[in-house]
């Protein structure tokens, strides 16, 4: 670094000069409207339904207490037989109210 420099050379050399430092005219802003990028459609591509692994969960429901039951099949996407239980489980519980598990199966 130079010990010489004046301070004035030194704001010079960090921020450019002192023109192009300032208010910028409104005739440069009208002059710089930028056009919207136009943009082409992308084809998306096309999914073939659900994959990957389900579990067939199978569970005796009813809404007595020792009264008519009947079997409601819950099918859940996942690897664990846990979770795929709890899941059906869940989901026969929002309509049922004594829910027994007969079985967890992998799909076929």
């Amino acid at each position: 670094m130079c010990p010489d420099l004046t301070e004035e050379e030194m704001r010079r050399a960090l921020f450019g000069s002192s023109g192009a430092v300032g208010l910028s005219t409104p005739s440069a802003h009208a002059a710089l409207s930028p056009a919207p990028p136009s943009r082409t459609p992308v084809a998306k591509p096309k999914t073939l339904g659900l994959s990957g692994p389900k579990v067939v969960v199978t569970l005796r429901v009813g809404n007595e207490f020792e009264g008519n039951t009947e079997l409601f099949i819950h099918e859940a996407q996942t690897l664990s037989t846990l979770q795929a239980e709890f899941d059906g489980m869940k989901a026969a519980r929002k309509r049922f109210k004594y829910v027994e598990l007969v079985s967890v199966k992998p799909s076929t």
